[in-house]
């Protein structure tokens, strides 16, 4: 059955995720995308569930924020995106505490800082089993409860990395896996056609904190191959991610959106 053009009429209502339960994973930063994806959806009215893998202290003062800011419901739950168990464990306990799951965000995930000659084999598995597997687990997790309600919404967060080959830093695990999870996204989107939307979201360099590692000198040279000239603000994707939960794209599905400043132009 094709899935059914929303009765709503005003993009204020399209766009409205009051009465919804949207799951995020990887939203425990003080300023990470999770957490802004997490604080557009309260924003925007959804009850919230987040999660942490090993930050409680910043996954329940996260939740405890949302709940303080937005008047939602909102609860932190730990959970390693790369073990399913824990992910499937996780989809049922949100729905026994919320009732339902419309939206799952699958954005939690990891950085590489070496390439194929440099970093071990546990090096790339580690970035494959969080980046790409946990994206699969999160899928094989909520599906059966998105099938069942015949509606669902699963947002991957991806990277303009899936798109080029970043340089000059050595990551190719990191680019492969992105590159998966905007393939699996354009895949799920056929699979789950009857009941459910799929989409990735693709950012380019966002200010998280993640890449404070890296040398100066080279941050220098990400800056100018950046057409808008910095990074991003993970607050600058959060209308992205409400938007793709939201009956606003009830006819998108198989979609990647690149917020990157124009660096994928150049």
């Amino acid at each position: 059955m094709p899935i059914a053009v929303p009765k709503s009429e005003k993009l204020v209502d399209l766009l409205s995720l009051k009465g919804k339960v949207v799951i995020v994973t990887g939203a425990s930063g003080p300023r990470g995308i999770g957490t802004e994806a997490a604080r557009g959806c309260a924003e925007m009215g959804a009850d919230v569930a987040i999660t942490y893998s090993s930050r409680a202290a910043g996954g329940e003062k996260n939740a405890a924020d949302l709940r303080d800011s937005y008047g939602v419901n909102a609860k932190a739950y730990k959970c390693d995106v790369g073990k399913f168990e824990e992910v499937e464990k996780l989809v049922q306990d949100v729905i026994r505490d919320f009732g339902k799951v419309d939206a799952f965000i699958a954005n939690a995930g990891r950085t590489a800082d070496n390439g194929v000659l440099e970093a071990s084999i546990s090096d790339w598995h580690e970035v494959i089993q969080t980046d790409l597997n946990g994206v699969y687990y999160c899928a094989k997790a909520v599906g059966p409860h998105f099938k069942e309600r015949g509606t669902g919404s699963f947002v991957i967060t991806a990277s303009m990395s899936g798109h080029i080959a970043n340089y000059p830093q050595e990551q190719t695990s990191y680019n492969t896996a992105k590159a998966a999870c905007i393939h699996m996204a354009r895949s799920l989107a056929n699979e789950w056609r009857d009941f459910a939307r799929v989409n990735s979201i693709s950012p380019g360099y966002i200010d998280t904190g993640l890449s404070d590692f890296v040398d100066q000198k080279v941050q220098d040279l990400w800056l100018s191959m950046i057409p808008l000239g910095r990074n991003g603000n993970p607050k600058e994707l959060k209308g992205a991610y409400v938007y793709l939960c939201s009956d606003a794209s009830s006819y998108m599905t198989g979609a990647d959106l690149l917020i990157d400043g124009g660096y994928c132009a150049r």
